[in-house]
């Protein structure tokens, strides 16, 4: 197997756990959400808690865009 093939397999499997992290998320990171963002005071367990959820979202959303861009490459190599 060439290196394009491993690539459009990285990818694939990118985009796969990246589609599972933002289906089980809640919603997109507060940061690119539009509307109300919800805000809780800081330093307690609630902001925490919304701190990682953002983290979650952004994990997802990296893993899809890295996943795709491998799999384009490596499917058009």
């Amino acid at each position: 197997m060439g290196v394009g093939e491993w690539l459009l397999i990285v990818g694939l499997g990118g985009i796969w756990l990246g589609w599972q992290i933002v289906w089980a998320s809640p919603a997109l990171p507060r940061q690119i959400r539009r509307g109300e963002i919800p805000t809780v005071p800081k330093g307690t367990p609630e902001a925490f808690g919304l701190f990682w959820m953002d983290q979650y979202g952004y994990i997802g959303l990296a893993l899809l865009a890295g996943g795709l861009g491998l799999a384009v490459y490596g499917g058009l190599s």
